[in-house]
């Protein structure tokens, strides 16, 4: 995948695609290189850079409300994500999440009951170049519990997540975290309630708020617009 930018505007494509924009049409070369310069038919140029995970939040499909790259670089900065890891994901909806953890070498298998969600999770995986690292399974989690263990992370984004936490010792190698993104209060406190229960370790909830800051002549202060309360994230480990 190559990102073309013009100032504002962006196209996330593959070399050979013809795109139509509101500055002309695009022919992307087939040899294209990062850094080259491509001109639509009407002379407008854009510049070829190497799209980052970030720059697939934005263009890969949506199937709903993704989780957000602050609460997806929390997770991997809480649980110490990276390339030796075997990760479970349960709840794959876009893949985004999945996608990172891929990004950085992880091997991934992630579950997804909805047939229409794994359909553009799998598109969007090929998008991203990570087939051979990312194993999307078109099923209920809760259907495959005893066939799953040693995974060295465990992501949940579903509901009744706490189901899947219940036998986090039986699917965690030692060590292990899982990480439960949780829309509702209610449901987090299930899930630490259940963590409790089968005695996992540094057990933790984070409100994940975040305010993007605006400075102009007439002062400072966070925005008022955008998202800043995305969700809950509780962490927990399987330790001795």
């Amino acid at each position: 995948m190559i990102l073309l930018i013009n100032k504002d505007r962006e196209y996330l494509c593959n070399p050979g695609d013809e795109i139509g924009t509101d500055l002309g049409v695009l022919r992307v070369p087939e040899e294209i290189k990062i850094g080259d310069i491509v001109e639509t038919h009407l002379g407008r140029k854009f510049t070829a850079v190497k799209p980052r995970t970030t720059d697939m939040f934005r263009h890969l499909e949506r199937t709903g409300a993704p989780m957000l790259p602050r609460d997806i670089g929390l997770i991997i900065g809480m649980a110490g994500i990276g390339s030796e890891d075997r990760i479970l994901d349960a709840g794959t909806g876009t893949g985004i999440l999945s996608i990172c953890m891929g990004n950085i070498g992880a091997e991934v298998v992630t579950y997804e009951k909805n047939l229409e969600f794994v359909k553009v999770a799998q598109r969007n995986v090929e998008k991203a170049g990570f087939e051979k690292q990312i194993d999307v399974r078109s099923r209920d989690v809760l259907e495959d519990l005893e066939n799953l263990s040693g995974f060295s992370v465990v992501t949940l984004d579903m509901r009744n997540a706490e189901k899947v936490v219940e036998h986090a010792r039986e699917i965690l190698a030692p060590g292990g975290f899982i990480i439960i993104y949780s829309p509702f209060i209610e449901s987090a406190k299930r899930v630490v309630e259940m963590a409790r229960e089968i005695e996992l370790s540094d057990i933790k909830t984070m409100d994940t708020v975040q305010r993007e800051m605006q400075f102009d002549p007439r002062g400072s202060r966070p925005q008022t617009g955008g998202v800043g309360h995305s969700g809950y994230l509780t962490f927990a480990r399987k330790l001795p």
